[in-house]
């Protein structure tokens, strides 16, 4: 996609960036009330105006992806590798954080570069999340930045992500939030945090903050009697524990405050990406800067060798577990149902073990499973079209019942 870049190049490709990477939110999706009004609030304040009624079903489903996000169960590398005359700072492994902690796990991977090297070009191995954000804070330190990599935006594997501010999703097992990881995380989330909100009301809208609500049902659902969890349990606490001071309270809503019936509901506020005006602000940026892109694939790191460059910063992903022979990198599938876009719908939901996010470059719905463990060690990339399905019903069932 992307070789030696030219003006000429470098015009077709956020051309084809912009054409692909954003949609069009379509006419006629006009604002159809949910329920009627709520009466006053209980909460001390005015309740929020009528919520846009979602056009969602399976014939709207314009796309369905599958990401493989790079578990490791003691969290993101980052450490320095000689090979041969080359020095390699790995900064891989994010889990399904990758977005989230970008821009603060970057500020860590220029810091082990400048440990080496105060000055002078560098290379940067992958184009996705980390890819980017790494090569952009590299430029901003002052050293010239060429990104090597097998495929480019929006064919990388960032490009289906969910797009949601979740920094300890899949971060590492509960064993490897040792106190040193803990500080790490934290810096790494807090720094991301800063960055994001700088990005805030650009055009595009690259990131944005929305209203989630996390609906159950009035009555429990009956479900089979399951063995007690013999895994071991994932650090999912983290954000909870150590920031909670970064995102709104949730609050609970009694019904009248919410237009989804009786459910029992929950009201947060967090944050969101639009990945494919995300993902272009950055190659933008990167482009302005003087950034280079070759199209280059590697087989095993003594392929680093035939650069030019001698410090290496690899943020391959999930793609290390080959590149680095690294059996710690385990794969966690992830699959997303794309619709049409929905001008008017800025809330997300979550239902029945499924996800909803009103991305404006495209609505993404998505199977989440009971724990943390669905899709561990799955590293199929095939698209499911009955999950995909399924998903979209359950969600699509709540307006359903709104409407009965």
């Amino acid at each position: 996609m992307i070789g030696q870049q030219n003006k000429a190049s470098r015009r077709s490709f956020l051309a084809g960036a912009g054409a692909t990477l954003s949609l069009a939110p379509l006419a006629g999706c006009m604002t159809t009330p949910v329920a009627s009004p709520p009466p006053p609030s209980s909460l001390g304040f005015a309740p929020p105006p009528l919520l846009p009624r979602l056009r969602i079903g399976v014939d709207r489903i314009t796309a369905i992806t599958v990401c493989t996000r790079p578990f490791r169960a003691e969290g993101p590398r980052l450490e320095i590798e000689r090979v041969g005359d080359k020095r390699v700072v790995h900064h891989y492994g994010h889990g399904g954080s990758g977005w989230s902690l970008s821009w603060g796990s970057a500020t860590l991977a220029v810091e082990k570069v400048r440990s080496v090297v105060a000055e002078g070009a560098v290379a940067v191995i992958g184009c996705g999340a980390i890819g980017l954000t790494t090569a952009l804070l590299l430029q901003r330190a002052g050293f010239r930045v060429t990104i090597y990599a097998k495929d480019f935006p929006p064919n990388v594997r960032s490009t289906n992500a969910t797009g949601s501010w979740t920094p300890n999703s899949r971060i590492c097992l509960e064993s490897g939030a040792t106190p040193a990881f803990r500080a790490r995380w934290e810096r790494m989330s807090r720094e991301s945090f800063r960055v994001y909100q700088t990005l805030l009301g650009l055009p595009g809208a690259p990131v944005e903050w929305v209203d989630n609500y996390f609906l159950t049902d009035p009555e429990p659902r009956a479900e089979a009697a399951s063995a007690p969890e013999s895994r071991p349990p994932f650090a999912d606490h983290l954000q909870r524990e150590q920031t909670p001071d970064l995102v709104p309270r949730s609050v609970a809503l009694a019904p009248g405050e919410h237009p989804f019936g009786q459910h029992q509901a929950r009201r947060s506020t967090g944050m969101m990406f639009n990945i494919g005006p995300y993902t272009k602000l950055l190659v933008e940026e990167f482009l302005e800067h003087g950034g280079r892109f070759e199209t280059r694939v590697f087989h095993s790191l003594a392929d680093f060798r035939t650069l030019r460059e001698t410090i290496i910063v690899n943020c391959t992903g999930y793609g290390a577990k080959d590149l680095c022979r690294d059996e710690t990198v385990i794969p966690v599938r992830g699959q997303l149902a794309h619709l049409i876009p929905q001008a008017d719908v800025h809330y997300g939901l979550y239902y029945n073990n499924v996800s909803f996010v009103p991305r404006r470059d495209g609505l993404v719905v998505q199977q989440t499973g009971t724990d943390e463990y669905y899709g561990y060690g799955d590293d199929g990339t095939a698209p499911d079209r009955d999950e995909a399905e399924q998903a979209v019903r359950t969600i699509a069932g709540l307006f359903d019942e709104t409407a009965a």
